[in-house]
């Protein structure tokens, strides 16, 4: 029952929004453009460009986890 009450309160929420709406668009385009184009150009695939197999990718991320300062 207190599911049931939770779920109401967010849908008639939402559903009575007016600014909200733009708001949560504007929220959804930042989150995509977070995830997504600028994962593009920050993060690179690094392991996959340099070794060529899964073993060669696996004992260089060993290699640098057990790596001393």
């Amino acid at each position: 029952m207190i599911l049931k009450r939770i779920l109401r309160f967010y849908y008639e929420g939402f559903r009575r929004m007016t600014w909200g709406r733009t708001l949560w668009t504007i929220i959804l385009i930042k989150l995509f453009i977070m995830f997504a184009i600028l994962k593009l150009f920050f993060f690179p695939d690094f392991l996959g460009t340099r070794f060529s197999s899964d073993e060669e990718r696996s004992d260089y991320v060993i290699e640098q986890l057990t790596k001393k300062p």
